[in-house]
């Protein structure tokens, strides 16, 4: 049984926002088409990701805080970024001087689908060669295992799979021929 969402909110991330904006529409249509009301607060920015990890705790501290007025009218948060929902998660409860209430309604995108909405066939056709990369933050920090995969399972596309410990079979023969 598929729920519907009668009010989410995007987290475009800066990422998603300077060099991907194709997904961030994307996943608007996406949401949409399963009956989603999609909202893009344009107060969002950056979770502080880079900041945190290179040491600029109060600058991340800020850009969370930022993040969390934001958010703060919107029950789901679905973010198509698990590096960026993995932060917010599982980074802003241990930082000191953040009381974020953000953190249990945020989503990765395949999350939302699979846990929360009940899909797993969005009715997509890709008829070319699909590389699927699970993202470290992805399956260690949010813990979404399967979840893609089962979406992508549904898709009618030419796909493998590649990880960081198993190189694509093109990686290899790159690496053989050096």
């Amino acid at each position: 049984m598929t729920a519907v969402l009668s009010k989410v909110a995007l987290f475009g991330t800066c990422l998603g926002d300077t060099l991907f904006p194709n997904t961030l529409r994307a996943s608007v249509r996406l949401l949409e088409r399963l009956g989603c009301e999609v909202h893009f607060p344009m107060e969002q920015t950056c979770c502080g990701q880079m900041h945190f990890n290179t040491g600029y705790q109060d600058e991340a501290t800020s850009l969370a805080l930022q993040l969390d007025r934001a958010f703060e009218e919107f029950d789901v948060v679905v973010a198509p970024s698990g590096s960026c929902a993995a932060m917010v998660r599982d980074v802003y409860p241990r930082m000191k001087g953040l009381d974020s209430q953000l953190p249990p309604r945020i989503y990765e995108l395949s999350e939302l689908l699979v846990d929360v909405m009940g899909v797993t066939d969005v009715g997509a056709y890709f008829p070319h060669r699909v590389t699927y990369h699970p993202t470290c933050h992805s399956l260690r920090m949010l813990g979404v295992g399967d979840r893609p995969l089962r979406l992508l399972r549904e898709v009618r596309a030419d796909w493998t799979s590649w990880n960081c410990l198993r190189p694509s079979p093109a990686a290899a023969s790159v690496g053989r021929s050096r």
